[in-house]
């Protein structure tokens, strides 16, 4: 596909660009090269390619929500800028 000066000028006006002589001719190449890429995506065949969701089969891997004791509760409470009732005391969010 082939993008012509005006259509350049058009976008770049659409874009509030200022454009230079010679920065139209460079986005000119830049962006037939941006369109001739794309039309080799599109064209790619398709037909016998699977279903993926990701590049590799790698699933995410979870532990189990288990609850755990923590040992040292008054060490944790140090950091707390606030506390009430050995709690993180946080501001009131609505």
């Amino acid at each position: 596909m082939q993008v012509s000066k005006e259509q350049i000028l058009h976008i770049a006006n659409l874009a509030r660009l200022n454009l230079k002589e010679d920065e139209v001719e460079e986005y000119l190449k830049n962006l037939d090269e941006i369109l001739n890429f794309a039309n080799i995506i599109n064209n790619a065949p398709t037909e016998d390619l699977g279903i993926t969701i990701g590049s590799n089969e790698e699933k995410n891997v979870f532990r189990k929500d288990e609850v755990k004791i923590f040992e040292d509760r008054d060490a944790l409470l140090e950091n707390a800028p606030s506390k009430e009732n050995n709690m993180f005391k946080v501001p009131k969010i609505i």
